[in-house]
Formats: C-alpha cells, sequence, structure tokens
C-alpha cells in the first residue's frame, strides 16, 4: 500500500486547509486509516482515524469541533478539513493505514502498518 499525502502549506491563526491522502490500494474500504502528526521534538501525536467500511470518523479531543475526517472509497483518498488553525497545530502531517487494527488501538501510530511521506502544516500567529 502506498499512501500519498498533500495539501499542507502555510496559513494564518484561524485559516484553514485540507488534506488528502491518496492510497494505492485494493479494497481499500477495508482499510482503516488515521491522520497522525508531528512536531520537532514531540512524539507522533493522534488526530483521526476512520475505520474500513466507511464507519464515523474519530477525532482526538485537541482538534474536535475544528478537524473533520472524511473518506471517499470510490477514489481511495481520505481528507483532514482542518478549520480555525492554530499556531500549535503546525506539524508535519502523516495519513497511515491498517488492516486490522483494533478500535482501542486506533489512536496508536505503532499500530499502522503503512504510512504516506506527511505533508507540512505551518500555521503563524
Amino acid at each position: 500500500v502506498q499512501l500519498q499525502a498533500s495539501g499542507g502549506g502555510l496559513v494564518q491563526a484561524g485559516g484553514s486547509l485540507r488534506l488528502s491522502c491518496a492510497a494505492s490500494a485494493d479494497a481499500f474500504s477495508t482499510y482503516t486509516m488515521g491522520w497522525f502528526r508531528q512536531s520537532p521534538g514531540k512524539e507522533r501525536e493522534f488526530v483521526a482515524a476512520s475505520k474500513r467500511f466507511n464507519s464515523n470518523p474519530y477525532v482526538a479531543d485537541s482538534v474536535k469541533g475544528r478537524f473533520t475526517m472524511s473518506r471517499d472509497n470510490a477514489k481511495n483518498t481520505v481528507y483532514l478539513q482542518m478549520n480555525s488553525l492554530r499556531p500549535e497545530d503546525t506539524a508535519v502531517y502523516y495519513c497511515a493505514a491498517d488492516k486490522s487494527i483494533i478500535s482501542s488501538s486506533l489512536g496508536d501510530y505503532r499500530q499502522y502498518d503503512y504510512w504516506g511521506q506527511g505533508t507540512l502544516v505551518t500555521v503563524s500567529s
């Protein structure tokens, strides 16, 4: 499985960005997809996940109400809509995929088998 994340960039605080992650995978709908982010010197942090078969996404408390995850199984793509961005949202954002992850492990980056290259989001104050 290959994942290609895009859509990062520089935005002012309060602005919006939409990240995309395109997957080259057969039976894309059978993969759980996740978004994580990592800032320098910090551990990779869970942002959101969409379990396979397009169930309702899980979103981290730190971004709930501001970020929304969606997936389009026909296009093998997941999205992360980020609104009301804050400087603390600055990070490299990664998409990840796994076929067998369990619900209790959705937020554990070590449980995902496949990773994209990351896309940098910079929020200026």
